[in-house]
């Protein structure tokens, strides 16, 4: 005999799993990157920063896309290459990368944005970011990390829970949350989320 009962089965697992992370790197390279950057850093203010996301959301919100509940055309082709069995992979790359500061682009609305973030909006119903999205906007098992989010893409995806255009958010929290927000509110807070590191 070779080698102790189940270090067989321990090696197998290993080359498997190495197997996984090079199927996962090969579609990052081949269909992730041109979009959402290297490591998931994009540089294209439309597209999302999934550096340092949790795994959880990014699973989900892939899960999403393969079922129709969530619709992108740009993702769209991109999907077609993707398997119910590589999600948890890409949800599990991204997690791993280190996130890159952006600078925002507009200072004079950071003030703003961060007495929004932090104590919401009494008077319009609107609450605190912070108590979701933690604070720093790091997020948790429930609810994504939104610093260092390109302030245009954060704000589309405001409009679009605004509106209704997007509703795969659990228990409809985010379509109400933005339902109540002002225009310069989603202006002034996507900058500050921008201006965490």
């Amino acid at each position: 005999m070779c080698c102790a009962p189940g270090l067989g089965l321990l090696f197998a697992l290993a080359v498997m799993a190495g197997a996984a992370r090079a199927d996962t790197a090969a579609l990052v390279a081949s269909q992730c990157m041109a979009c959402h950057g290297d490591g998931g850093n994009s540089v294209v203010p439309m597209f999302p920063r999934l550096a340092g996301q949790q795994a959880q959301y990014v699973a989900k919100q892939l899960r999403d896309f393969l079922t129709g509940k969530r619709k992108n055309e740009v993702m769209a082709p991109s999907l077609a290459q993707f398997k119910d069995a590589d999600v948890d992979g890409l949800a599990a790359y991204y997690a791993a990368q280190k996130r890159t500061p952006i600078t925002p682009g507009n200072d004079k609305l950071l003030a703003a944005g961060k007495a929004l973030y932090d104590d919401g909006n009494t008077q319009s119903g609107v609450p605190a970011c912070v108590g979701c999205h933690q604070p720093e906007g790091l997020g948790n098992d429930r609810y994504p990390g939104l610093a260092g989010q390109h302030p245009g893409y954060a704000a589309t995806q405001l409009q679009q829970f605004k509106s209704g255009a997007r509703n795969n958010d659990r228990a409809k929290v985010m379509r109400a949350v933005a339902a109540r927000m002002s225009d310069d509110e989603i202006a002034a807070v996507v900058e500050f989320l921008a201006s965490l590191p």
